[in-house]
Formats: C-alpha cells, sequence, structure tokens
C-alpha cells in the first residue's frame, strides 16, 4: 500500500476504536516515538553528545528531568570546556563533574558582573598630610609614600595602618616583611626597617631624582632608574654602586629585576635580567657581569621617537608587554620580535596596569578596561575619579595580579586598583564578593 492509502486505514481503524484500544495505542505510541536517548545510550555516547551543546542549552536540558540533570551534572569535561571557554583557570586533578558544575555557574555570574560593570567596589584610605607620590602593592599590603616625609603600610583588607615611618620624599617604593626602600627627589635611595622605623642604608650617587627602584635579595643587589639618565646597581646590603648603566637620553621612569624564564643567545633560563624603561625605549641588561655591563638589545616603537611608551612596563621572564600611542606591544623575550600589537579602535591611549594569560587590566583619564586577551576586545569598564595624574606611573598601580592569568573562582577578591587622589588620600577599587 502506498503510505497515503496506509494512512487513510489507520484514521480508518481509529475512528472505530473506542477507550480501551485507544489507551492501548497511545501507550505503545508512547515507547515507539518518545524515546530517552540519554536514558538508552550508553554514557560514554551520551557524553560525547553533550560535548557538542553549549552550556546555556546544557543548563536548560538540565530541566527536563531528573534523569538528564544527573547525567549533564556528571559530564566533567563539558563543564570544564564551559568553564575554559570563559577565561577560568582548570585544576584537572579536580574529577568531581559537579563541582565543575558549580564553578561554570559560579563562574558565568563573575562575568555577567563584568559585563553589566557590577563586579567591583570602591574605598578609600586615609592618613597622609601631602600629597601621595609612590605606591606599591603585595599580599594584601599598599605602601604609600609621601610628601609628608614619610610612608606607611596599609592592610587593605581592613582600611588599617599597620606601619608608618619618618623618610624623605618618596618617588618610588618597594617593600617585603622587614624592609622599606625609597627612591626619592632628594636624588639618593634609602633602606628602612619597618620595625623600628630605622634607615639602615643610604645609597648617594645619582644627581636627579629616582623614580623607581627594585631589589633582589638573593643576589644581595638593588637598582635603581633616575632623572639623570642612568640606572645604578648598589650591593643592597653595603650600599655600595657596583656599577651605572648610561645610554639612556630621557628620564629613567622604570628598572624591573627579573629571572629569565627562556633560551636565547644572549641569556638562558634562570639568568637574572634587567630592564630599564624611558618615555621612548626599553634597555635590557644582563646582571651578575656588573663589570663592563654592556646592553644587550634596546626595543622601542618608532625608530624616529615619535611614539612615546606609557611609563608602565610588564615582564615576566617570557615577555615585555607596553602601551604606548599606537596600542599594546608585546614582545618575545627569547627572540625579541614583537609578537602582536593589540588595538582598541573605540579607545585611544590605554595605559597597561597588568597583563596575563588571559585578561590585561588598562586605564585611562576615566575608566578602568578589563580586555580579554584570546578576542582581543574590552569586556568590563569601571568608572574612575579625578585622580592624581603622574607622568612617571607611579601614583597608580594594579593590585592582585593572578587573576589576569584566569578567574578560579577564588583569586577574585582584595585590590584591582589604586591610585592617589588630589585631596592626598587613596582611592581603592576592589573586587565585590560573589552573592
Amino acid at each position: 500500500m502506498p503510505w497515503k492509502q496506509k494512512n487513510e486505514t489507520l484514521d480508518h481503524l481509529i475512528s472505530l476504536s473506542g477507550a480501551v484500544q485507544l489507551r492501548h495505542l497511545s501507550n505503545n505510541l508512547e515507547t515507539l516515538l518518545k524515546r530517552d536517548f540519554l536514558k538508552l545510550l550508553p554514557l560514554e555516547l551520551s557524553f560525547y553528545l553533550l560535548k557538542w551543546l553549549d552550556p546555556q542549552t546544557l543548563l536548560t536540558c538540565c530541566l527536563v528531568s531528573k534523569q538528564w540533570n544527573k547525567v549533564i551534572s556528571a559530564c566533567t569535561e563539558v563543564w570544564q570546556t564551559a568553564c575554559k571557554s570563559l577565561g577560568w583557570q582548570i585544576d584537572d586533578s579536580v574529577q568531581d563533574a559537579l563541582h565543575w558544575k558549580k564553578v561554570y555557574l559560579k563562574a558565568i555570574l563573575r562575568m555577567k558582573q563584568l559585563e553589566d560593570h557590577e563586579a567591583f567596589e570602591t574605598s578609600s584610605l586615609i592618613g597622609h598630610s601631602a600629597r601621595v607620590y609612590a605606591l606599591y602593592y603585595k599580599d594584601g599590603l599598599l605602601c604609600t609614600g609621601s610628601d609628608d616625609l614619610s610612608a606607611k603600610l596599609w592592610d587593605v583588607s581592613t582600611g588599617q595602618c599597620v606601619y608608618g615611618i619618618q623618610t624623605h620624599t618618596c618617588a618610588a617604593v618597594k617593600f617585603d616583611e622587614q624592609k622599606l626602600v625609597t627612591g626619592s627627589f632628594d636624588n639618593t635611595v634609602a633602606c628602612w626597617e619597618w620595625s623600628s622605623g630605622a634607615r639602615t642604608q643610604h645609597f648617594r650617587g645619582h644627581t636627579g631624582a629616582v623614580f623607581s627602584v627594585d631589589y633582589n635579595d638573593e643576589l644581595d643587589i638593588l637598582v635603581s632608574g633616575s632623572a639623570d639618565f642612568t640606572v645604578k646597581v648598589w650591593a643592597l646590603s653595603a650600599g655600595t654602586c657596583l656599577n651605572t648603566l648610561t645610554g639612556h637620553t630621557e628620564w629613567v621612569t622604570k628598572v624591573v629585576l627579573q629571572k629569565c624564564k627562556v633560551k636565547s643567545l644572549l641569556h638562558s633560563p634562570g639568568d637574572y635580567i634587567l630592564l630599564s624603561a624611558d618615555k621612548y625605549e626599553i634597555k635590557i641588561w644582563p646582571i651578575g657581569r656588573e663589570i663592563n655591563c654592556k646592553c644587550l638589545k634596546t626595543l622601542s616603537v618608532s625608530e624616529d621617537r615619535s611614539i612615546c611608551l606609557q611609563p608602565r612596563l610588564h615582564f615576566d621572564g617570557k615577555y615585555i608587554v607596553c602601551s604606548s600611542a599606537l596600542g599594546l606591544y608585546q614582545w618575545d623575550f627569547a627572540s625579541y620580535d614583537i609578537l602582536r600589537v593589540i588595538k582598541t579602535p573605540e579607545i585611544a591611549n590605554l595605559a597597561l596596569l597588568g597583563f596575563g594569560d588571559i585578561f590585561a587590566l588598562l586605564f585611562d583619564n576615566r575608566y578602568l578596561y578589563i580586555l580579554d586577551l584570546r578576542t582581543e576586545s574590552l569586556i568590563s569598564r569601571w568608572p574612575l575619579p579625578e585622580y592624581r595624574k603622574s607622568k612617571r606611573g607611579s601614583s597608580f598601580l594594579a593590585g592582585e595580579a593572578s587573576w589576569l592569568n584566569g578567574l578560579d573562582g577564588h583569586n577574585d577578591t582584595g585590590l584591582v586598583f589604586a591610585t592617589s587622589m588630589p585631596d592626598h588620600s587613596i582611592h581603592l577599587v576592589l573586587w565585590k564578593e560573589h552573592g
């Protein structure tokens, strides 16, 4: 019989059927037409099919039945992939599937807060009586150096001042548990003891203000960058000058001491490297061979010096990142080649605060921005007050940086950004706690 005739025959049979026959027909059609494939298929095949669905569809499927919810929630790989797509770090050792579904739900909430500009909150630190020029953040503690001849150490979580000591005018600060190192407008560098407030070392030799300092206890070395266009390398414990590095033709606004993580013709993994930056150039120096130390490489974004570099520098041992009017430049430290230039057409002249594997933190005169480095698009912004602007980049900084390598549900806490204000207070931008 052709299909049309079959249909007419069935219609005729149905019209002749009573209630008992129709119930029988309905019960048999249920099993023939509505087959629960997630219930019938082996679990491995169910997981394979689920991997083709997007997370939002999966969440909808969880509402179909308890069985579907159980199967979908048990698919570890699906939820881990969903978390990765949002820029979240994944610990592969955790195989509890229900855990990863919960992490995804937490992640989607946090990402929505970022997109809706509701992920942060603000606070202030009040205590200085003059302009605050220098900031440095580490492990929940923020150090501030001021024109009031003092430096203070703050607990960001409580807003309380932990230490306050008398110093010189601070243009740069860096600290650890025992000591504070300051670069000053009086052309010197000093080392102070937190517990007593005593100055334990005084480094004299620069003929201009010292705008940046860095040190390493393991090497017993301190480096300083100055308005006299030089970088000096000092013996941290003895206070003696080991070398003066020349070649800059502008104020040296940033020095960074960092262990190299890649191999090249000029350095090996484990070597300590010094980076110094001015308005136009970044210079790379070897550390550990102070006598006759020669610059390994000079990086710039324009040979004719028509493009200035922003006074912020990121170096993690593998990549050098700096922002300019042309965009965000990323150099490969093994080859010194420019890997990419990230441009944000909608907003020009963004300054760099932090750079990670997944996100970058940027800002301008009005907003704080989060850039997704995978898509090179801005995903969030946060309004900033009229903060005190500094050509040297010392009066503002990023807080916790681990989340830039990917959120994990625990590292989106604490300080995001801090800057000094015209009223001598410190403006803080903090992660808002999860709802």
